[in-house]
């Protein structure tokens, strides 16, 4: 027998999401499926403000046919376009765009395990190492 896990409305995970940070993207997030993103360092301070390049990071965060979430994350540069490009942050960069995610998991697994009683787990196909594991 199997137990269906009962998922909050898609609103009130919505208000809970956006009140943990300004990760949210509610315009790339669905019923089942959220998007969170960090423009952790800016490339170049020098350019117009609508040109400006960062590092960063996104989250992907799906919901389980096992029950609770499953993620995905990526590293990259968010380009002039508004778009997220996959690609190896440089040193320089790296610390102040791990120490985003590494900020912000913490309270993403808490407000859904604590709060909805729904675990957060790494996605199966996941590249990156699993966040929140003990070194």
């Amino acid at each position: 027998m199997t137990t269906q896990t009962a998922f909050p409305p898609y609103g009130r995970l919505l208000t809970k999401l956006t009140a943990i940070g300004p990760y949210l993207r509610k315009q790339q997030s669905k019923e089942g499926a959220f998007f969170f993103d960090c423009l952790a360092s800016c490339i170049s301070a020098k350019k117009e403000p609508h040109e400006r390049e960062f590092w960063g990071w996104w989250l992907e965060l799906n919901a389980s046919e096992k029950g609770g979430y499953e993620y995905r994350y990526f590293f990259g540069r968010y380009n002039s376009a508004g778009e997220w490009v996959e690609d190896k942050v440089p040193a320089k960069h790296s610390e102040a765009v791990l120490k985003t995610l590494n900020d912000f998991y913490p309270k993403l697994t808490k407000l859904l395990d604590e709060t909805f009683e729904l675990p957060v787990i790494a996605a199966a196909d996941l590249k990156e190492a699993e966040l929140g594991a003990s070194d």
